[in-house]
């Protein structure tokens, strides 16, 4: 910890990290320490419990955490003088991340962030909570309190401490090795979870169960495919109801377009303003495939504003994305977004202005903290129009202008912090969601975007060897990449593959595929660990399978494999999928609802899908005919290729090399359940084949 005379007054050693959230705390008073050798030698040598922290850039209690303690001198004294303070980037570390939130899960029931362990120096915790304010207050602890006594624990009662921190670890690295028994998988493992997420459905204001409510649009496209395989109109009844209740609600930024990361209420009205990457990429998927099936095309103009939003907001000159934006600015929680009548009317004028404000019901009273969150709940454009003898298309004119005019004046205000990391794994998630909107859109802009991210995770963010990192940021890649990095990535190059036809993207998944199985594959038990065998080994190997907020690495793993042995013809890939799938079968069959990603890769397995193979030159006006066709319609178990000729195409997908054109015409080869269909050069024919 050095002094200055300058523009802080203290810095630390994380000073030298490229995370953001380790660089805003570079100016604690605590004299905070990245996660290494380092650290934990001084808790050695100098016989100190380890205070670590864990969070991220753009998380709200976390900001109030370190305003109320760590910046404040009197407890970072006594940190400084009786723990080691370690910092430590959840985004960054999500392998250390996962295992002392299992461990708080255990201790209190419950987990978030800031998330705050106390451990001995070799790493096994005694403690473990979240939030904890200075002085006791909101029925929680103060820290000063909680440290004393966890102190007068580790200098008392050592034994005790140091046992408990044993059993805590040994009962965490049990749990992941651990698992149900194993259990069969069929089609009522689909229908259960499809049966539950009704029964929590909100019929009123969408979603699922209570405040808080997250997107989780997995769930989305779980009902989406249950609707088409099954016929059942509520599967797609709450998937509507829920994505018009998100877009209406506060959740949605109706002027700058994009998601906040969940809903504090059951109505989607009050945002955590924290706007997260892989959220929209996720609802860009689900919106571009609601459209897919019903042709809404609110639903398409929808997904445009979130790309419009990140390719604007959230991309790098290179093509990366950047993974979030902060909630707070100025020292408020959404102080960016909220406006009051007298602030629209002084952008838009009086009259337009008062139209505005009823038209997202801002008033003098708001609805949050005395401002307001726009949102059109409970507003129908036609009826609004009616009321007040307005043109619906004159009314539409007027208000996507003021839309405009709002959006450069809340430009001009200080913007939330922006998390400006690329993290791998959500880059793979985003340019997923860009090379979908290139197909069902057919907009080349969005392909040549998720080419250029593409090429920037694999220029930047790649080994010598092959070996995804994790993270870029400021010139330097950082941290072996985990199996969401390998698994959402993949993804992305199989989205792009399917958008392109060019073999590149499609050899570069299939390696990166076959990597990850040697790095993170779990030979005893199945399923894949969520960091490789090259990674520092913790006390414990996380192995996650649920889809909470983000899909699972392994439910997406799966999936992917799934995708990749229908294009390639590889068994091997097919039984890879199926014995992932089984590894976790009998905790899925416990609560299915809960994997509805998972469940979207058993679909695979249980419900027929086709392959389809188009011979013919990929720019051919014919092939982009039937691949429009392809393109336009919601088929999420068929995968299709484009045969070229090529070598590589014939080394990729040995089972189609032998196709040839027809009358020297694009000419398609259609197969389902194993059995393929009379090869035709007729639109009209391909069109009733699919």
């Amino acid at each position: 910890m050095t002094q200055s005379n300058g523009e802080h007054t203290y810095t630390n050693r994380l000073f030298h990290e490229k995370s953001p959230y380790l660089l805003q705390h570079a100016h604690n008073p605590v004299d905070w320490f990245p996660w290494g050798d380092e650290a934990f030698q001084k808790a050695e040598q100098e016989d100190k419990p380890i205070f670590l922290s864990i969070g991220y850039s753009t998380c709200h209690w976390c900001h109030v955490m370190e305003r109320e303690s760590f910046e404040d001198d009197e407890v970072a004294a006594y940190m400084n003088e009786n723990f080691v303070a370690i910092k430590v980037d959840r985004e960054e570390r999500p392998d250390i991340d996962s295992i002392y939130m299992t461990v708080c899960q255990a201790l209190t029931g419950q987990g978030g962030w800031p998330l705050t362990i106390v451990m001995t120096p070799d790493k096994k915790p005694f403690f473990a909570g979240t939030y904890f304010p200075k002085e006791r207050k909101y029925g929680r602890g103060g820290l000063l309190d909680i440290l004393a006594k966890l102190l007068e624990e580790w200098k008392q009662n050592r034994d005790k401490v140091e046992q408990s921190g044993d059993k805590i670890a040994e009962a965490v690295s049990a749990h992941y090795q651990s698992g149900a028994a194993a259990s069969d998988l069929n089609e009522e493992t689909v229908h259960s979870a499809y049966r539950t997420l009704a029964d929590e459905f909100d019929a009123e204001y969408g979603g699922f169960g209570d405040a808080p409510k997250f997107p989780t649009p997995h769930n989305l496209s779980f009902l989406l495919r249950y609707y088409q395989q099954t016929g059942e109109v509520h599967a797609l009844e709450m998937v509507e109801k829920t994505l018009d209740a998100m877009y209406r609600g506060g959740i949605y930024d109706h002027v700058g377009g994009g998601f906040a990361r969940y809903s504090t209420d059951r109505r989607w009205l009050v945002p955590h303003f924290e706007k997260m990457l892989y959220d929209n990429a996720l609802l860009a998927i689900a919106y571009l495939e609601a459209y897919q099936v019903t042709k809404r095309d609110r639903y398409k103009r929808i997904a445009k504003e979130v790309f419009t939003y990140v390719l604007r907001d959230m991309t790098s000159v290179e093509g990366g994305f950047y993974s979030a934006e902060d909630a707070d600015s100025e020292g408020e929680e959404g102080r960016f977004y909220t406006w009051t009548p007298k602030q629209v009317k002084a952008v838009l004028g009086d009259e337009t202005g008062s139209l505005i404000c009823n038209y997202y019901q801002v008033s003098e009273f708001g609805n949050f903290d005395g401002k307001n969150i726009l949102h059109l709940m409970k507003q129908d454009v036609q009826a609004f129009c009616e009321e007040r003898g307005l043109d619906e298309t004159e009314f539409e004119a007027q208000h996507t202008n003021a839309r405009n005019k709002l959006f450069q004046a809340r430009e001009q205000r200080v913007h939330p912090h922006k998390d400006d990391k690329v993290l791998t794994a959500w880059n793979g998630l985003m340019i997923a969601a860009l090379a979908k909107a290139a197909q069902v859109l057919g907009d080349e802009g969005y392909k040549d975007h998720a080419v250029k991210a593409a090429g920037f995770v694999l220029t930047h963010l790649r080994r010598e060897d092959g070996r995804l990192f994790a993270r870029y940021r400021d010139g330097e890649a950082a941290h072996l990449g985990y199996l969401d990095d390998y698994a959402f990535f993949i993804w992305g190059l199989t989205e792009l593959y399917e958008a392109t036809c060019d073999a590149d993207y499609l050899e570069t998944a299939v390696g990166l595929n076959r990597q990850m199985k040697e790095l993170f594959w779990d030979d005893k038990n199945g399923g894949f660990f969520l960091y490789g065998t090259d990674s520092e080994a913790l006390f414990a190997r996380p192995k996650d399978i649920y889809d909470g907020a983000l899909p699972s690495g392994n439910s997406v793993a799966a999936w992917n494999q799934f995708r990749l042995a229908r294009l390639t013809g590889d068994a091997e890939l097919e039984e890879a999928a199926n014995q992932c799938l089984q590894a976790f079968s009998g905790e899925v069959n416990r609560y299915p609802a809960g994997y509805t990603h998972y469940l979207m890769a058993l679909s695979f397995a249980l419900f027929p899908g086709k392959e389809i193979v188009l011979v013919g030159k990929n720019d051919d006006l014919q092939t982009q005919d039937m691949l429009a066709e392809i393109y336009s319609r919601f088929l999420p178990n068929t995968v299709w290729a484009v045969n070229n000729g090529s070598n590589q195409f014939r080394k990729l997908i040995p089972f189609a090399a032998s196709y040839q054109q027809q009358n020297q015409q694009t000419t398609a080869y259609v197969c389902r359940q194993f059995a393929c269909q009379a090869p035709t050069t007729d639109l009209e024919t391909f069109k009733q084949s699919l």
